[in-house]
């Protein structure tokens, strides 16, 4: 266990920060989840309103830090791709 205070401070930081993090993940996971049920339904109604919402949660997470820019890009990119595969 760290003895000085500024070790102290950065300890508690670095878990709110973790836990934010981690809940915005989940939020992210949750909305591809519900985009890839959608396609997987054969909905696509349901898949574009899932893509919108996906994509404004995954581009606020990049914004936030949370994903890197390519890697929000990249699952943006795969979302479309599968939601323009249905007919």
């Amino acid at each position: 266990m760290a003895n000085i205070k500024s070790a102290k401070k950065r300890i508690l930081v670095t878990e709110t920060r973790a836990a934010r993090n981690k809940s915005i993940r989940s939020e992210v996971k949750t909305a591809i989840k519900k985009v890839e049920a959608a396609v997987a339904a054969n909905d696509k109604e349901a898949a574009k309103a899932a893509l919108t919402v996906a994509i404004s949660t995954v581009e606020s997470a990049s914004s936030k830090g949370v994903y890197h820019k390519n890697n929000a890009g990249r699952k943006v990119s795969r979302l479309t791709k599968l939601v323009n595969t249905l007919a």
